[in-house]
């Protein structure tokens, strides 16, 4: 298992040690995002061959390089996705954009992206439509209602398709828009084959579940499927949440994790006891929520009357050992059943505006061991 890069262990290159002279971002035939991504490549082949940054430094944010740069954090934005297409550098989510060599394998594994699938959409159109060398093609928007993709993200892929020398603007003003066919001597790629990657590591995971488990073992934790099969934890998230949606997996709360309940070749299965005595892990949370208003409600009955002063939520938390998100989110609840309210500054906090009924309440069931399962069905 390839161990994760640490962004402590990253070496920052700092905005201020960036001595190639800036592009001209006022006389440019081609979009302010494209210019500063031809840019930004220069300066790191450069440095890299001269030895002033390596790969795996981390570039300055986007905000840095836009506050440089005269742009907007939009523009930043393009700019570092038309040069991670090059092949410069690699973005790492909660991490940032690292500084990578043509021959680097990415350490993590990416969503085709819209404007990728753009890309081919466009060069399908250009084949379909038999435009030749030199001729007009339809403004963005045409062409974005046709492969039925966003306008910018369509703008986009129209100027990578132009600094890749297959288009070319119509105008030198890159401000006026309008494109030139000049290269016609490439292939379109089917994208209507193109497997997202959480259908991709949802197979994944199916495949290590028939390998590795039998029904009734918990799953590895998120963290662990992040780095083995080398994505995010959203992603494993998701690949996650369709195979429970499946009936192959079950989530629980708590130290009972998410377990095997039907292997992913099985057809059919028959429902397992553990569906029927565990509740969803949503229903679980909801127990919790309801428990705790129930007895903030009967909290307020017993010693409070109108127009007094609650606890804190932190206070609460430590009281009733719950989370302060749990208290927090009961507190709401109530206010908007009419019994709390909220003030602030010097003198603010939750005030008690009514009292409420304390009849028993009926709980939903929360999650229990396993091995009661047994035992619950005799």
């Amino acid at each position: 298992m390839q161990a994760y890069i640490k962004k402590n262990d990253l070496r920052k290159i700092e905005i201020n040690t960036i001595t190639k002279d800036l592009p001209d971002l006022k006389n440019i035939t081609e979009s302010k995002a494209i210019t500063i991504g031809k840019w930004l490549g220069e300066w790191i082949k450069e440095d890299l061959a001269s030895g002033k940054i390596q790969v795996n430094n981390l570039l300055p944010s986007k905000a840095e390089f836009a506050y440089m740069l005269g742009v907007s954090i939009g523009t930043m934005q393009n700019a570092l996705r038309y040069l991670e297409d090059t092949g410069c550098v690699e973005s790492k989510q909660c991490i940032g954009t690292l500084i990578k060599s043509a021959d680097t394998t990415p350490s993590m594994r990416k969503l085709t992206s819209k404007r990728e699938n753009a890309i081919e959409e466009i060069k399908k159109y250009i084949k379909s439509n038999n435009i030749q060398i030199g001729k007009n093609l339809p403004s963005s928007r045409i062409i974005a209602e046709h492969i039925g993709c966003s306008a910018n993200t369509t703008r986009l892929a129209l100027e990578y398709l132009c600094s890749i020398g297959i288009l070319t603007h119509k105008f030198k003003n890159s401000k006026e828009t309008g494109w030139l066919l000049k290269n016609n001597e490439f292939s379109a790629n089917d994208t209507s084959l193109n497997e997202t990657l959480v259908a991709k590591v949802q197979n994944e995971i199916k495949e290590y579940i028939s390998k590795n488990l039998r029904v009734g073992d918990k799953i590895p934790a998120h963290s662990e499927f992040s780095k083995e099969l080398k994505v995010s934890i959203k992603t494993i998230h998701d690949a996650l949440k369709i195979l429970i949606d499946e009936g192959i997996l079950l989530a629980r709360r708590g130290r009972y994790g998410t377990t095997v309940i039907k292997m992913p070749d099985e057809m059919a299965v028959e429902q397992r006891r553990e569906t029927s005595i565990f509740a969803s892990a949503q229903d679980t949370a909801f127990y919790y929520y309801e428990k705790t208003q129930h007895n903030i409600k009967k909290m307020i009955a017993e010693n409070y009357s109108v127009g007094m002063k609650l606890p804190s939520i932190m206070e609460l938390s430590k009281q009733m050992d719950l989370s302060p998100n749990t208290i927090r989110k009961a507190f709401h609840n109530l206010a908007k059943e009419g019994f709390l309210v909220f003030s602030r500054g010097r003198y603010g906090g939750t005030f008690v505006i009514d009292i409420p009924e304390t009849e028993e309440q009926a709980f939903k069931w929360l999650a229990v061991n396993p091995k009661y399962a047994e035992a619950y069905k005799n």
